[in-house]
């Protein structure tokens, strides 16, 4: 592994090598002795295929060049204690394993919640001590969340399993950290982009056996994320409420969720629909069933080298979220600035697309722009957000993973 696998053609290794001297000094600070290990979580961008994974739906979704870094070293006390610049310091025992509602919304909770995952599965792990920092903007829509949960998992893998999960349980084991110990009914798209490393095209039918394509970037573009400001920590309640209002839909049906009710029969039952679910539901139904056509539209144009129609499949995917699934911003707020962004990017970008990212109501928008236009959309987007909410990113073939500092960094 090179250290451009991880952050791209413009990986600055002086940089890196200031990065772990810094985090390798915490954690002798905070423990009094030196890192055994080494590990890396990447962020993730959602291409296409907003909101449809919780309801067995279709995304392209690619692991990207922001990381949470970690410094380990095994413990044999069966005592999980997390350091994390930036936030307060826990630690836990790996044979308390409750739920324990005064967590939820909490970094304890998801790491908890991996423990458990794992061990639900037969498998015995122990305790460990690190020390992380993050580049992935926390709340804002590249899944810091997910990034967290499947940094845990990986550590536990690698320390006590010995690789034995793969990335799909990997996958599925953070999520149910997140669903059950954390409070986010999330679906699965978050941790499968992160566990599964590059740019993939994932079918949600079956969550526990998704059906999974691998793709290549299109040559000549970057992505571009900006950070909007504000966080999708106190927005459970509106990020929630689209899960919900699809899974009526669904209901209406007698199904568990949309996917498993033919779009035709949908379309033909709308009055009927009318009166029993809101049209804001409606609306949030035909995103779904429209946004998995763009998710095979978008991941066939990059197969094809057709580079303009997986742009306009992007776009018209940003289009329906404002439209149709409504997570632009807070419903009654005047606070708008994703639809700020996504208004003044489109007025800038000449070759390329634009669109919400993640979760939506806050955070942040995603470009995908040719390499030609970066600096000059960077510099305006900067001019309203902050340089450092502007963040260009490649995508990154290993998601999770262990490090070899000798190797990235001699």
């Amino acid at each position: 592994m090179q250290l451009q696998d991880l952050y791209g053609a413009g990986a600055d290794k002086q940089a890196f090598k200031k990065r772990t001297q810094a985090l390798s000094a915490l954690f002798e600070k905070k423990t009094g002795a030196k890192p055994e290990q080494w590990f890396s979580s990447s962020g993730r961008a959602e291409i296409v295929g907003n909101h449809t994974d919780h309801n067995h739906g279709k995304v392209v979704v690619a692991a990207i060049s922001c990381d949470i870094l970690s410094a380990v070293k095994k413990r044999d006390d069966g005592i999980i204690c997390v350091h994390s610049e930036g936030f307060p310091s826990f630690e836990f025992s790996v044979n308390d394993l409750d739920v324990k509602p005064k967590e939820y919304g909490k970094s304890i909770a998801l790491a908890r919640g991996v423990v458990k995952g794992i061990t639900d599965r037969g498998y015995k792990v122990g305790g460990f001590t690190c020390c992380s920092e993050s580049t992935v903007f926390r709340g804002a829509g590249v899944s810091s969340s997910a990034a967290y949960e499947l940094l845990i998992c990986e550590i536990l893998n690698t320390l006590y399993l010995d690789g034995k999960l793969s990335k799909v349980e990997k996958a599925i084991i953070s999520q149910y950290a997140e669903n059950v110990y954390f409070g986010k009914p999330c679906g699965l798209l978050d941790q499968s982009g992160i566990s599964l490393g590059g740019i993939n095209k994932i079918d949600f039918k079956d969550p526990a056996a998704p059906v999974i394509e691998s793709l290549t970037p299109p040559a000549g573009y970057t992505l571009v994320i900006t950070n909007t400001g504000g966080s999708h920590a106190a927005l459970t309640e509106h990020y929630a409420a689209i899960k919900t209002e699809m899974l009526a839909v669904a209901n209406y049906f007698g199904k568990e969720v949309l996917r498993e009710v033919p779009y035709e029969q949908f379309f033909v039952s709308i009055p009927q629909l009318r009166k029993k679910v809101s049209e804001r539901a409606i609306l949030r139904a035909f995103h779904y069933y429209e946004e998995n056509d763009r998710v095979d539209a978008a991941a066939a144009a990059l197969k094809e080298g057709r580079v303009k129609d997986f742009l306009a499949a992007v776009g018209a995917s940003g289009v329906s979220s404002l439209n149709c699934l409504q997570n632009c911003f807070v419903p009654g707020s005047t606070e708008q600035p994703v639809s700020l962004a996504i208004h003044i990017s489109e007025r800038i970008i000449r070759d390329g697309a634009v669109r919400v990212h993640g979760g939506g109501f806050a955070g942040t928008v995603l470009a995908y722009l040719a390499d030609a236009e970066v600096e000059n959309y960077v510099a305006q987007m900067a001019k309203v957000f902050g340089r450092e909410n502007v963040f260009t990113a490649s995508v990154r073939l290993p998601g999770a993973t262990e490090l070899d500092l000798g190797e990235l960094i001699g």
